[in-house]
């Protein structure tokens, strides 16, 4: 038993050189001491001080905790969603005029555009030439003197100014040539000619 008192801190110089969890010190005399301690007075060590960082910890039971929603953040929210609310409508009015104005003003633009072509249709009308020009081209209009040429199925039938000959089959009666003409168009005869 001798033995395990002398390692348990029994007298001795070899009891000088450890710690108090049996362990020798390794280099114990030359370490540094750190800044704003005590010189090394007492060998014995200091009890635990608090840590440097308080651990987070439960906030304890007496201390309501915070809400991720305040009240005053619900408040404001309502507020901004009636203010959306409350502009949405005349915003929707502006937006659909602007439109409707650009609709105006194009629609206005095509309309003066319009004008400017009676006017000019206008005008030209009002030339004899002109109308002369389009009296001959859409109503077969000759001056006298001149010579009209009308092709007629094909044949080239030449007359007075103004005048048509006469067509062949002038001797059958409204309903026969109606008749002759179904026939021909259904291909079940020729035509007479």
């Amino acid at each position: 038993m001798s033995a395990a008192r002398g390692r348990r801190g029994g007298s001795g110089a070899s009891s000088a050189r450890r710690r108090a969890t049996g362990r020798p010190l390794s280099g114990a005399t030359s370490r540094p001491v750190p800044t704003g301690s005590r010189s090394g007075a007492s060998s014995r060590p200091e009890p635990k001080r608090a840590a440097r960082r308080t651990a987070r910890t439960a906030p304890a039971a007496g201390t309501p905790r915070r809400p991720l929603v305040t009240g005053r953040a619900v408040l404001l929210a309502g507020l901004v969603l009636v203010l959306l609310l409350t502009l949405a409508g005349p915003v929707r009015q502006f937006l659909a005029g602007r439109a409707e104005l650009t609709r105006l003003a194009a629609e206005g633009t095509a309309l003066d555009q319009r004008a400017e072509q009676l006017q000019e249709q206008l005008e030209r009308q009002a030339d004899p030439d002109y109308q002369a020009r389009q009296a001959r081209e859409r109503l077969a209009y000759v001056l006298p003197g001149d010579r009209l040429v009308v092709v007629v199925d094909g044949e080239a039938v030449e007359g007075d100014a103004g005048t048509v000959p006469e067509p062949a089959d002038a001797d059958l009666s409204w309903y026969e040539g109606l008749l002759q003409s179904v026939a021909v168009a259904d291909g079940a005869e020729e035509p007479d000619g």
